[in-house]
């Protein structure tokens, strides 16, 4: 996204457009930049939520609803609601019958239109680089978990310094954007996944604002050679 928007209002709508533009070659540009990995990634994302029976899962930036579907995979009656503020991409998720359980919400994940202590996990993918307060966006998360919930995110992560990193850093600047370009039609959009990627947290830094906002039992592990990472933390009983 190489237009820098001057507030977070237009950084919203330009991140919702470029999502919109994207939305069916979505799911296939993550298999093909990922080689598949995505899939297990997501998986283990599910797994850390230890979703109960008859849990009530909240996929925020659902996209097209992946984690979502994955979370009835593992946990058959599980309720799970997909929310994104981009429309067009869940429509493209509503449009697969394997879908069909899914909850699909627009919504904002900086104000959140659920009850405090709705859910018993709350999920995500991708979604915190996208978002312009990550703070408010924790604390929307810790509001809708119950007690004792646990909050599950999949993210992009910066990469390390050094030598080792340089490989790393030419697919991301110049790989991803060529395969978007072939795959997709916008080389723009994939130009966004890099620029965004170095400009976010550390996964160190990712972790002390999950403990910021209240979550406690924090951690994380790093991916595909430490440019993503899977997050976690718990909201405490009593609270």
């Amino acid at each position: 996204m190489s237009n820098n928007p001057n507030t977070e209002q237009e950084k919203g709508q330009l991140v919702r457009q470029m999502f919109a533009r994207i939305a069916r070659r979505y799911d296939l540009m993550n298999r093909l930049m990922t080689g598949g990995q995505d899939i297990h990634w997501r998986k283990e994302v599910v797994r850390r939520t230890y979703i109960s029976p008859g849990a009530y899962v909240l996929d925020l930036g659902t996209g097209t609803g992946d984690i979502a579907q994955e979370i009835i995979k593992q946990s058959i009656d599980s309720r799970v609601v997909g929310g994104d503020f981009t429309i067009s991409m869940m429509r493209v998720g509503k449009e697969q019958p394997a879908k069909s359980r899914i909850i699909w919400v627009g919504c904002d994940a900086l104000n959140l239109p659920f009850a405090d202590q709705t859910f018993e996990a709350v999920v995500s993918g991708f979604l915190f680089r996208n978002v312009v307060d990550i703070h408010q966006a924790l604390k929307e998360q810790f509001r809708v978990l119950k007690p004792g919930g646990r909050m599950v995110t999949l993210d992009t992560t910066r990469p390390p310094e050094g030598w080792t990193a340089l490989p790393v850093r030419l697919y991301l600047r110049k790989a991803i954007p060529l395969l978007g370009r072939l795959v997709t039609g916008d080389q723009h959009a994939y130009r966004y996944l890099p620029e965004s990627t170095a400009g976010f947290l550390s996964a160190e830094q990712l972790e002390e604002e999950i403990l910021w906002a209240g979550f406690t039992e924090a951690g994380f592990t790093r991916k595909m050679f430490s440019t993503v990472a899977i997050h976690w933390g718990r909201r405490p009983e009593g609270m």
